[in-house]
């Protein structure tokens, strides 16, 4: 089972290109800070900007640095089925654990058109495969009813939660096959998904504090749930941070700041604001994570 914390880990660039250095780097120290499993290439690692081949290669990293001691999820997606299935089939070539795939973004597909989405590649790809949900970028909500269909897939194992609502996450547990798993894609919401039988989550602030948000996850799996609560409740200034300007340009800015990779997005993301990048230096100071 994959469960715990996996960090939607970012892609370090170094003059416009994939920092295979920097990234290396990233992947020993979330393996040193008890973080469960990585997944290059999600939203946080900027996949709408890489190319086929860069794509590819950063997943490669990904399975390389991890030496088969944490996990590592490819993100996959893509709104071209076709593609999809064709980026997947790669990242299991390159030896991922399993396929982190956003519902097509753009398109707007109906209901129907995500559960046939997803049934292609899940008939088309021999590997774990974890749905992706996040309406705010994708403008379609695979809806609990869908999932519980795809469910069904032996090769879909489960479903990140980017709604930020519990409710439907609720719905999507209550719906969908026994074992089915259910991650957070909200950071501020990681406990009360855990609380209502969650796996874990696929997280941002994990990036930046990889080590605390291991720990809340292993406490709560331990059944200190008083303990996980209050750390949870601990890095909620942080999780709010990480969104003051799209995502990933506030992670990548504090990693910069913290001297873990070099402050570089792609456009047509964009440098942070001057007024934002004091207000996360702020933020960064008081949980003594810069100096």
């Amino acid at each position: 089972m994959i469960k715990g914390s996996i960090a939607a880990i970012v892609t370090p660039f170094k003059n416009n290109k994939p920092d295979k250095a920097r990234f290396f780097d990233l992947v020993e120290w979330h393996v040193a800070s008890g973080t469960d499993g990585i997944v290059p290439c999600g939203s946080t690692g900027e996949a709408a900007t890489l190319d086929y081949d860069e794509h590819i290669e950063v997943i490669s990293w990904g399975v390389q640095a991890a030496k088969g001691r944490i996990k590592v999820i490819g993100g996959t997606g893509s709104n071209s089925t076709a593609e999809a299935i064709g980026l997947s089939k790669k990242a299991v070539g390159v030896g991922v654990d399993a396929l982190l795939l956003v519902s097509p973004y753009y398109n707007k597909p109906t209901q129907e058109g995500l559960y046939q989405h997803h049934m292609a590649i899940a008939d088309a790809v021999a590997v774990p495969q974890i749905l992706y949900n996040v309406p705010g970028r994708t403008s379609s909500n695979l809806l609990p009813e869908t999932a519980a269909r795809l469910s069904s897939h032996q090769r879909i194992i489960g479903i990140k939660e980017a709604t930020g609502s519990v409710e439907q996450a609720i719905d999507v547990l209550a719906l969908c096959q026994k074992g089915f798993n259910l991650y957070s894609g909200d950071d501020l919401i990681n406990y009360p998904i855990l609380a209502i039988g969650g796996a874990g989550s696929i997280s941002v602030t994990a990036n930046v504090w990889p080590e605390k948000m291991a720990r809340m996850h292993d406490q709560f799996f331990a059944g200190n749930f008083g303990e996980a609560l209050a750390l949870h409740l601990e890095m909620r200034e942080l999780s709010k941070a990480m969104f003051i300007e799209t995502n990933p340009t506030p992670v990548k800015t504090a990693l910069a700041m913290m001297g873990k990779i070099q402050e570089e997005v792609r456009l047509p993301l964009a440098p942070m604001s001057d007024a934002n990048r004091e207000k996360l230096a702020g933020v960064l100071r008081s949980y003594k994570l810069i100096n």
